[in-house]
């Protein structure tokens, strides 16, 4: 396994200048901001490349909330804030909610001071606790790598974009750490949030929907599988999704009068946690594996979700009782955005497709694929390779 001075060695070569402009940008408009992601996305790293571009910040303003002495140090956060000066760096703030009611006095009495507080849980968890900081604070969402970053697409697809797993000297050490990942998580990462579901139901159901990834959501046929109630199914369902684990992607429905499928489906937003519960350490065990194409499916997904920079409440596929169906619909600009994924050599317009821009009233679908080269359809549609799709290209067909 990389040892954990070379990879904070090669984060700091990897400088994510895409989150250091948001934030900067971000603290144009608010004295709050506030980093949330998974745990060891590299949050930790980014609001360091930040606090080393600050002009006033010190170490003392500085706090690990996983580390005993910043915890004592907080243990009287108002005398401890108002005693600091510039930017104060909170990370992993969802261990001691408490704080935000604290964060509200301080901002509104010392309005010189700038926070940057670091969460690994989703806006609507933290905002359970943080309803005082509601107009004081701006959010932004850090992934894992993305291709955009690390140009090497199937390392990234077979190991996920989660640092220690993509830059592990073998796909070995890389499968490992996923598995002590995923053990820490239900082990010490739920519980550090005040979320305390048994253990081995929670791994039993995160291991089941890996089975439905891309697959439309049926918790009666989860709950029937584990013998667990729908409240506690739709319970763990939504425990993963506000901890960036899977994604919900809603249907679109905006006409009454079709069949349509309303309920949602289910991806893994990381393809590196998925290929751990579906065993697959090698790129030879994904290439043979039945479920290739969900894997390519939630995949490219979520780079082109990331990519485009779409909030969760903007994407959306579409599917019909009668088969027809769109993988993905983004609402940007006010237009609509329609995107299939295949794993195939040369995809070709499909009826799918046709009844999508005739029912749908999209500006372009774009057909994303494996391959290298780019090549229109039809006047409403292209091909594009994923390895060499950039936003540059995207704007310039799509805007």
């Amino acid at each position: 396994m990389a040892s954990s001075n070379l990879l904070d060695a090669v984060m700091q070569i990897l400088e994510r200048e895409f989150y250091l402009r948001k934030i900067a940008a971000q603290f144009d408009v608010h004295r709050i901001v506030s980093l949330l992601g998974p745990r060891q996305c590299g949050k930790t790293t980014i609001a360091k490349q930040y606090r080393d571009l600050a002009t006033d910040f010190n170490k003392a303003n500085y706090f690990d909330l996983e580390n005993p002495i910043d915890l004592e140090r907080l243990d009287n956060p108002k005398t401890a804030f108002e005693a600091l000066s510039g930017l104060i760096i909170i990370d992993e703030v969802q261990r001691r909610p408490e704080l935000f009611q604290i964060l509200r006095y301080i901002h509104d009495e010392y309005p010189e001071k700038r926070f940057l507080i670091l969460g690994s849980a989703s806006r609507d968890l933290i905002q359970q606790s943080s309803e005082s900081l509601a107009g004081r604070i701006g959010y932004i969402e850090v992934t894992p790598f993305n291709l955009g970053e690390v140009p090497e697409l199937n390392k990234l697809w077979l190991r996920g974009g989660f640092p220690p797993s993509f830059l592990n000297n073998t796909d070995e050490g890389s499968f490992n750490w996923r598995a002590n990942y995923t053990r820490t998580y239900i082990e010490q990462d739920l519980p550090a949030l005040g979320l305390r579901p048994s253990s081995e139901n929670i791994r039993r159901f995160w291991k089941m929907i890996s089975h439905f990834h891309g697959q439309i959501f049926n918790a009666s046929q989860i709950s029937s599988s584990l013998n667990l109630s729908n409240p506690t199914i739709k319970n763990y369902l939504e425990l993963l999704a506000d901890t960036f684990m899977i994604r919900i992607l809603k249907p679109w429905h905006n006409n009454l009068s079709k069949r349509l499928v309303k309920s949602p489906k289910l991806f893994f937003r990381d393809s590196g946690l998925l290929h751990y519960f579906w065993n697959l350490e090698t790129w030879d065990d994904l290439q043979t594996y039945p479920g290739l194409g969900a894997s390519w499916e939630g995949f490219a997904m979520e780079q082109i979700i990331q990519l485009m920079g779409a909030e969760t409440d903007n994407c959306y596929f579409w599917a019909t009782h009668n088969q027809a169906e769109l993988d993905l619909i983004i609402l940007k600009k006010g237009k609509r955005f329609g995107f299939e994924f295949k794993y195939q050599d040369a995809p070709k317009i499909t009826p799918s497709i046709r009844s999508a821009l005739k029912e749908l009233d999209l500006e372009k679908v774009s057909i994303i694929y494996p391959g290298k080269i780019d090549y229109p359809l039809s006047d409403e549609v292209n091909a594009f390779g994923l390895q060499e799709f950039t936003m540059e290209k995207l704007e310039k067909y799509l805007f």
